[in-house]
Order: C-alpha cells, then sequence, then structure tokens
C-alpha cells in the first residue's frame, strides 16, 4: 500500500512564451531530489501553461510505501 502526495510547484513569470526555462527545470530538479531523499518515488508530472501565457506550473505526484 502506498501514501501519494502532489505538488504544485509554479514556475517563474513568463512573459512572451509559456515554455519552462531552464531555470524551473533546476527548480523542479531540486524538489526531485529533496523527495526522493525524504523516500519519496516521483509518479508523473505535468506542465501547466495558462491561457494568458504568463505563469505556469509542474503537477508532480509522488508515493512511498506506508
Amino acid at each position: 500500500m502506498y501514501t501519494y502526495k502532489t505538488e504544485l510547484l509554479t514556475v517563474g513569470t513568463k512573459w512572451f512564451s509559456d515554455k519552462a526555462d531552464q531555470a524551473d527545470i533546476s527548480l523542479l530538479d531540486t524538489v526531485l531530489n529533496q523527495r526522493a531523499a525524504d523516500g519519496w518515488e516521483l509518479v508523473t508530472y505535468d506542465y501547466m501553461a495558462t491561457s494568458i501565457q504568463v505563469k505556469g506550473a509542474f503537477v508532480i505526484t509522488f508515493r512511498k510505501e506506508r
């Protein structure tokens, strides 16, 4: 049996593109490594751009055994 944890990781403000940039990827790597060190396993992630292309976010789901 697993316990699941979902997080929303907001990325930097974008003015001309809704794409994640290198700073956003570095932040994602930091969060993934921190959670892995705490025993969480990545299950899935998705990048959500906004319709006005200003602020997007990663939705990340982790799991670990109870």
